[in-house]
């Protein structure tokens, strides 16, 4: 069975997430601080990167799952 560690490696998984994590920081103290656009392009940035690092735990474990079924 091969598990997402294989094939990314951990350091881009957990790197993807961290830059996630680190804009949605950014995004949350900008809005604190009244700077609405930089704010709005930090939450964006964070939502993308996100959603691609969902997009690729989907497909890793669907492949993993799929492959231990047969």
């Amino acid at each position: 069975m091969m598990k997402l560690t294989e094939v990314l490696g951990k350091d881009e998984i957990m790197g993807l997430l961290g830059w996630a994590l680190i804009f949605l920081v950014v995004a949350i103290i900008a809005a604190a601080l009244g700077f609405g656009g930089i704010a709005t392009a930090s939450a964006g940035i964070a939502r993308v990167l996100f959603f691609i690092f969902l997009v690729v735990f989907v497909v890793l474990l669907l492949t993993n799952l799929l492959r231990a079924a047969t």
